[in-house]
Parts: C-alpha cells; structure tokens; sequence
C-alpha cells in the first residue's frame, strides 16, 4: 500500500513536467545544429552551410529561410569548426596605436560594423607606438589565422611588416605601404581640409599662425606639417619656425605645447594642431591660464573625434571620417581576398567650423576706432 501511495505521488508529480518535456522537444529540437537548422529551413545541409559562410551563390529565398531558422532556433553557427572545414577564418586584423585617442575607439566601431556586414569577424590589436607590443599583436594575427590585416598605426617596423609578408597575408596600411602585391594604401588628403583651415584663419585676419605637431618620426605628423607650411604660403603667410611646436598626440603633450607658446615674445593668434588631442590639451592649458578662446586665441584640431563638438567652446576641426577610412580598409582587404584588389584609395579630409576660431584679439576695438574715425572726418 505504502509502496503503490510512492508511485502514485511519484507518478503525479511528475506527470506534469514529462508532458512538458514532451511538448518542448516535438517544437523545437533539443540539439542545435546544422542538421537542426537545414530541417526546420526546409533546404539542404549544404545550402545552410553555404548561407551562413555567405556564399553569394545561394538562393536568395533560401538565404532568407535559412536566417529565419537560425534566428528562431537561436543557433549559433560554430566558428572555429566552420574554419577548420572551409579552410577560411573569416577574420580581419586590426592593428591601432593606441586605444586611449578617441579616434581610435571610433575607427574600430566603424571598422567591425563594415567587416561584419560583409560576413567577417575582427581581431584587435593595440601597439601603444611600441615595437615589441607590435611583434605579439602580429604573432596574435597569425596564430588567429587572420585572412587580412589593417594596419592603421601611421607608421610600422619594416621587419615586422615581412613577417606579415611573408605569409601572403593581404595588408592595408595608412599613407604609405611597400608597392608589393597584396597591399593597398589609404592615402589620406591633408592638405585639403589643412588649407581649409588655414584660408578660414587668414580670412578672419589671423597672421601668427602657429602649429602643434605630433612626433615627427610619424610620417603622417610629417604630411600634416608639411601641408600646413605649404598653405601658410599659399595663402602669402611666412612661416615662422618658432611656432612650430613638436608635440605627441596627447592632451599633456598639447598643455606643454601651449606653455611653450605663451613663453614666445609674441603669442600667436591663432594654433592649429595636428590633432584634436593636442587641441583640447591646448585649449585647457590658454584656459587655465587667464588666455580665453577664440578672444584670445583661435585653436583648430585634427580629427575631429565626437568629443571635440563638446568642448567649451566647441572645437574647430578637421574632420578625417573614420567611417571613410573603415570602409575603405575592409573594401581594400575584401578585395585581395576576392580577386578584385586596388591599391590606393583616397580619404577625404574638410573643415568643421564651431566656436573655438574667432577675429585676432583687438580686431572688434580695432574696428571701432575706424569708425569712429570715419564718422568724425564726416562732421
């Protein structure tokens, strides 16, 4: 009696969630495959392998079927089986200087957005402008199988770029790249948006033009000196090489920048810096010292990273899309990868103007002492 009362509790209390069981495993599969996937699809085995590694080849109402299936059994394909068995990682290398610059963060959103529109994965590396930190973010690329990488460092060790090589691994690099095959180069135009901001500044009567640099042994500090010497000319300005200030691409860098300048027998007018970190460093340091911006002082940035509208004020800039620069690296990588290579593509650079660019200082008192002039000779 007792015995056949413990089979009945048993059996009552579990009753229930058997049927439940039940029910659960005749919708949906207890197994989450391909197998699961191809059933419920209603297609092949191989048509969902086909889809989920973005063979353009497939059908597009079975690519839908199939997305439709994996979304409602929520089946994540197995990445590292899909390479080995496919002989493809699917991943992109991206090497940055440095995570700390604002730029920097927003190039890698831009740049995982693209890959992983066109079906790819991304693997990030950092160098803080290191050679050694260099040498393990390229042994993580290889080791990771990585099928192209982005090198947007803005400068790399001529021996560490062979191992990458010599491995025909296709690379994409910033300003400069060896003309070797499986390679391709952003050229970025710095001159444009430089000469943009130096025709504003010469336009609102700035002639003491001074400019913060980042370090000189990067070629891309190099470019953006140098077009703007070539825009001080062009506008009919002489370079003053006292105002031309070594900085390092950091708000520290661009503080002690601005003590140097104040040190000067003249301040300038108006600093333009090679980016925008240099910029907002600048600006802290004018303001920390009594100097107001743009009374006092017009400051332009480079970059123009999402931080720089909200600065007080905000800052002028010039604006190098890393949303350009992120579409333009994965396209180049796509295209070695699949037999449509290019080598160069061009990055667009414009001016911003906000509030950080005014008249030279006394330039309104200045006026006014025209006018009054010109009214008194009237009377």
């Amino acid at each position: 009696m007792l015995e056949y009362a413990v089979n009945a509790f048993l059996g009552t209390s579990m009753a229930g969630p058997a049927r439940r069981t039940r029910r659960r495993s005749a919708s949906k599969p207890d197994r989450m495959d391909i197998h699961a996937v191809a059933r419920l699809a209603h297609v092949s085995i191989a048509t969902v392998s086909r889809t989920i590694n973005h063979i353009p080849t497939v059908n597009p109402k079975l690519t839908k079927r199939v997305w439709e299936a994996i979304r409602e059994l929520n089946y994540f394909p197995n990445t590292q089986a899909r390479a080995l068995v496919s002989g493809r990682s699917r991943m992109l290398g991206l090497i940055v200087s440095e995570i700390t610059n604002p730029f920097f963060p927003e190039l890698i959103q831009g740049f995982e957005d693209v890959a992983v529109e066109n079906g790819y994965e991304i693997l990030i590396g950092s160098t803080n402008y290191e050679a050694d930190r260099m040498q393990r973010c390229i042994r993580r690329m290889v080791e990771r199988n990585a099928e192209g990488v982005a090198v947007m460092t803005f400068g790399i060790e001529q021996p560490l770029l062979d191992q990458l090589a010599d491995r025909n691994v296709p690379l994409v690099f910033v300003d400069l790249a060896p003309n070797r095959p499986g390679m391709s180069v952003l050229k970025v135009d710095y001159h444009n948006g430089i000469r943009q901001g130096v025709q504003h500044l010469a336009a609102l009567g700035h002639r003491r033009i001074a400019f913060v640099s980042g370090p000189q042994r990067l070629h891309s500090a190099q470019s953006r000196l140098a077009a703007f010497k070539k825009a001080l000319g062009e506008c009919g300005i002489p370079v003053d090489e006292t105002l031309m200030i070594e900085g390092d691409h950091t708000m520290e860098g661009g503080m002690a920048s601005a003590q140097k300048l104040m040190a000067t027998k003249d301040l300038p007018t108006a600093i333009m810096c090679s980016n925008d970190m240099l910029a907002i460093g600048v600006l802290h340091q004018l303001s920390r010292s009594g100097l107001r911006v743009p009374d006092d002082v017009s400051i332009i940035g480079f970059d123009d990273i999402h931080m720089a509208a909200m600065m007080i004020p905000p800052l002028t800039s010039i604006q190098m899309s890393r949303t350009d620069i992120a579409s333009a690296a994965v396209s180049a990588l796509r295209g070695h990868l699949e037999g449509s290579p290019k080598r160069e593509y061009k990055i667009d650079t414009r001016l911003v103007v906000r509030e950080s660019t005014g008249f030279p200082r006394g330039t309104m008192a200045h006026l006014r002492g025209n006018k009054e002039k010109a009214a008194a000779s009237t009377e």
